[in-house]
């Protein structure tokens, strides 16, 4: 039998769907709800490649008003203007004319169709090599659990298993959730099928990643994630005595970030404020108690009871299954961290993001993001997010290939005399936190 792994290369000359400049969507969320997929059914439901990222670029007819928004669309509402520019201009930018940031639009453009134009095998080869790697290092992490009262046993068997989670969470899962891989049309690489090692479902966190993030990047009062609705992360949000609880709840945080991102993705605030109804909140609430009761079956009931049977190895191994899943979820909220939050990263308020084209769009992905410098190893275990400027200016091109195109990028920041923050891993981290105990005072 062939495995999901080793089937050729689909190729497929269809572009993803992508918000069209100067079109309208359907004010209805498409995505299935926050249903948790099943991880044996994978079917894909059309012939037309799609993406569930926001992203600018294709020129698609324009759709009525009335008519629902393509697959994986949901609420992807306020399309980009033909022409002009933004209300208010953030500072930095205002040596820049309106036709300069056209042209910086073009030029971006240019590199990312050059990417597209050479997208195919090997990039294909290189998804499904990864996909091998992480699976072997999950199962030989918990085959090594099974006899976790010998101390190697557990150290080797808790680092397979932290690795594998992470190179799940990072490389594959947010890119392929991304729609970085639909060209392939594999229904088991897909963003509509896959189902990640995270307690938040998939298609939960594509909607307030991938719709709402990615549209309203670093926008005080669009984008939720600056801040999570738990920190002070902008100096414009007024300061309240709770923020001074800013270090203890991002100490706490990092460590249970998996389950802070579930929290946050059942969007509390916006039910609060009538944005959301009850009942899609309850439908929510059930969806990540079936995600989260199968994360805890499989790592702290499956593993520790297997183990206990074998070796009584039972609590060791759950402490190992434990570690896995903490020191992930400290890895991820460093690299989210470092991407969105050091120090040379810029806000934007609403005036500054209404009637942007797409040239001002790209440049506010460049401001409002930071990348992380360091050797190819660390890129990987990043799941490339260490590209993050590159990711949010084209968030479902092929991860493997942002270390191609951030040089380039890199030239039209120096250019057109915009921002280009990046610095080492320890650096940004330090940065990341020094803002957040900076914003917990006045």
């Amino acid at each position: 039998m062939t495995s999901i792994l080793d089937r050729p290369h689909l190729p497929a000359e269809a572009r993803p769907l992508r918000m069209a400049i100067g079109t309208a969507a359907s004010a209805t969320p498409t995505l299935p709800g926050t249903a948790v997929r099943n991880p044996l059914h994978h079917v894909l439901t059309d012939d037309v490649a799609d993406t569930t990222s926001w992203a600018p670029l294709d020129d698609a007819p324009a759709a009525a008003p009335s008519s629902p928004a393509p697959t994986g669309s949901a609420r992807r509402s306020d399309a980009l203007a033909a022409a002009g520019g933004p209300v208010a201009r953030h500072p930095l930018t205002a040596h820049l004319s309106d036709e300069d940031i056209a042209e910086i639009g073009r030029e971006l453009d240019a590199i990312q169709e050059s990417v597209l134009a050479t997208r195919g095998a090997k990039d294909s080869a290189y998804i499904r090599r990864v996909i091998r790697l992480q699976r072997g290092l999950e199962v030989g992490g918990r085959v090594c659990l099974l006899n976790a009262r010998n101390p190697a046993a557990w150290l080797a068997g808790t680092t397979m298993l932290t690795v594998g989670k992470i190179i799940e969470n990072m490389e594959i899962g947010h890119n392929v959730l991304h729609g970085q891989w639909d060209w392939m049309r594999d229904p088991d690489i897909h963003s509509t099928t896959w189902e990640w090692d995270f307690v938040t479902p998939s298609s939960a966190w594509q909607n307030t990643h991938n719709d709402a993030h990615h549209r309203w990047t670093n926008v005080s009062g669009k984008d939720h994630d600056l801040g999570y609705n738990v920190l002070r992360m902008d100096p414009s949000e007024p300061w309240r005595p709770r923020h001074l609880l800013n270090p203890v709840i991002n100490g706490i945080l990092a460590p249970f970030f998996e389950w802070g991102i579930a929290i946050y993705d059942l969007e509390l605030a916006q039910v609060q404020s009538g944005e959301k109804p009850k009942a899609a909140l309850w439908r929510d609430l059930r969806s990540v108690g079936v995600k989260a009761a199968r994360q805890l079956a499989k790592d702290t009931v499956a593993t520790p009871l297997v183990a206990q049977a074998l070796t009584g190895s039972g609590t060791a191994a759950w402490a190992g299954t434990t570690t896995a899943n903490l020191l992930r979820n400290i890895w991820a909220h460093s690299v989210i961290f470092c991407g969105h939050f050091p120090d040379g990263v810029e806000t934007f308020s609403e005036e500054m993001a209404a009637g942007e084209t797409r040239g001002h769009w790209y440049v506010r992905q460049m401001m409002g993001s930071a990348n992380i410098s360091g050797s190819p190893f660390m890129h990987f275990m990043t799941g490339n997010l260490s590209h993050q400027i590159e990711h949010h200016l084209f968030p479902d091109l092929p991860s493997n290939r942002y270390a191609e195109v951030a040089p380039q990028v890199r030239d039209v920041c120096r250019r057109y005399g915009l921002p280009y923050t990046t610095g080492p891993l320890l650096t940004q981290v330090g940065s990341a936190w020094k803002k957040v105990c900076r914003l917990a005072l006045p």
